[in-house]
């Protein structure tokens, strides 16, 4: 009898044993495995729902001359129906949803001859702003939301012109441990000319690093984004306090008065359950949300 209760212990405890070595394994291979990463369409290719526009003079939501628009599958700046000329009605198109850590990719090319009485610098130049103030934040003549400015450029068949360059519209960054305060700051990339397609992706860490990337390869990186210097007007100044940091915010697509397409814009979160054992966790995840995680 004793025998038999021993050895029912001891078989209870090898049970026990196996079990934790299963738990153990199947975690370990759940942080190991990598997640297949689920990109959220911003774009879906038939119209505007969940984008906001703000142009330069004009209230939010308020798409002046159809600015901005869906032909063809394709997400459009145009100025056809302008009347007069483009006057600095600098415009952006603003994603609903702001986010702190992403991936944001865009597939882009500039077409067309730029608006009458467009800038000479904006020829073929349109961006992504990241991590910028909401639209309804922005005054009625502000002509940029305060954010970083991810610029988008197309060559002009005269040298060399890069793209995904960064641009500081009312903000700053660090590059290589010093504060930059020069308005645009050129990538790596190379140039574009003519009107083909380009990958532009961007990987935004909070207040920490963000990293450009032109067809797949790396072109930019810098750190610690932050509210500070100028190139941006008719901004209230309580959207502008020099020297705070930017953890996340509105991403927006660029009208600068030079026609633009885009056929895809897509988003990687990159915040969410890092609890591997929930359903919902993802090994690409980088900051942990784990107030939404489902087991």
């Amino acid at each position: 009898m004793s025998f038999s209760l021993s050895y029912a212990r001891s078989v209870k405890r090898l049970c026990g044993l196996i079990s934790l070595v299963v738990m153990t394994a199947s975690v370990a291979c759940a942080q190991s495995v990598a997640s297949p990463e689920e990109w959220i369409p911003l774009f879906n290719g038939k119209n505007l729902d969940g984008w906001i526009p703000k142009i330069t003079g004009y209230p939010v939501n308020e798409n002046y001359a159809n600015t901005f628009r869906v032909e063809d599958g394709l997400l459009k700046v145009a100025y056809d129906q302008y009347t007069g000329e483009f006057n600095e009605r600098f415009g952006h198109l603003f994603y609903k949803t702001p986010y702190s850590y992403y991936r944001i990719r865009v597939e882009y090319r500039f077409v067309g001859q730029q608006a009458a009485g467009g800038p000479g610098w904006a020829t073929r130049n349109s961006g992504i702003m990241i991590h910028g103030q909401p639209p309804q934040t922005m005054g009625k003549g502000q002509n940029f939301p305060i954010s970083i400015e991810v610029q988008l450029l197309g060559g002009l068949g005269k040298g060399p012109r890069s793209t995904a360059n960064l641009c500081t519209p009312g903000t700053n960054v660090v590059m290589d441990g010093k504060l930059i305060t020069a308005h645009c700051t050129t990538s790596t990339s190379p140039t574009f000319d003519g009107d083909e397609w380009v990958t532009a992706e961007v990987r935004a860490l909070g207040n920490s690093e963000i990293t450009h990337f032109v067809n797949g390869k790396q072109v930019l990186r810098y750190v610690m984004p932050q509210v500070g210097d100028g190139s941006v007007s008719n901004f209230d100044p309580a959207a502008k306090v020099d020297g705070t940091l930017l953890s996340g915010g509105s991403i927006s697509l660029q009208s600068e008065s030079h026609p633009v397409e885009f056929r895809k814009v897509e988003l990687l979160n990159l915040e969410g359950c890092m609890d591997p054992k929930a359903k919902n966790y993802k090994s690409y995840f980088v900051k942990a949300n784990n107030s939404g995680c489902r087991f």
